[in-house]
């Protein structure tokens, strides 16, 4: 009976994992083949900041779970559900920390200085290096601006 239990908060715990990446270097399959437009610039400033993916719920249950399943393993008899309970609302709380830290990753902020002399700031993943006074391109479908070379 518990391994099941194990088993599904573990998959919970990875499905959490999934997440849209905000890089530049990665795009979807909805975003291939189609059309961007294209704008140029000169990088302002680059300000390191984090990117916080936000909590889905997930280390939560999973927490919960285990936490429930370690505490109805350590209570005998009618202490068993006292220590279902506790261990339950433990894990939820210790999986809510280790999900809020888990979710969090690093970024920059791009201050951009169009050719036309508007600017933009876009943030997204720190995979490329940008500094101020570089050429950089701003590729835009509409929803999603990106800052390549």
């Amino acid at each position: 009976m518990k391994a099941p239990i194990i088993a599904v908060a573990l998959l919970a715990t990875l499905a959490g994992c999934a997440v849209q990446p905000n890089s530049a270097n990665v795009y979807n399959a909805r975003q291939a083949q189609n059309e961007q437009s294209v704008r140029m610039g000169t990088v302002e400033s680059v300000r390191q900041v984090t990117i916080d993916k936000g909590e889905t719920g997930t280390g939560v249950l999973a927490g919960a779970a285990l936490g429930g399943v370690a505490g109805s393993a350590v209570g005998g008899g009618k202490g068993a559900i006292a220590t279902s309970i506790l261990g339950a609302v433990a894990g939820g709380m210790a999986g809510k920390s280790i999900e809020a830290n888990a979710s969090n990753k690093p970024g920059l902020e791009i201050t951009v200085r169009l050719d036309n002399g508007d600017m933009r700031a876009i943030v997204q993943d720190a995979d490329e290096l940008f500094r101020p006074g570089e050429r950089v391109r701003l590729l835009s479908d509409g929803r999603k601006t990106r800052v390549t070379h």
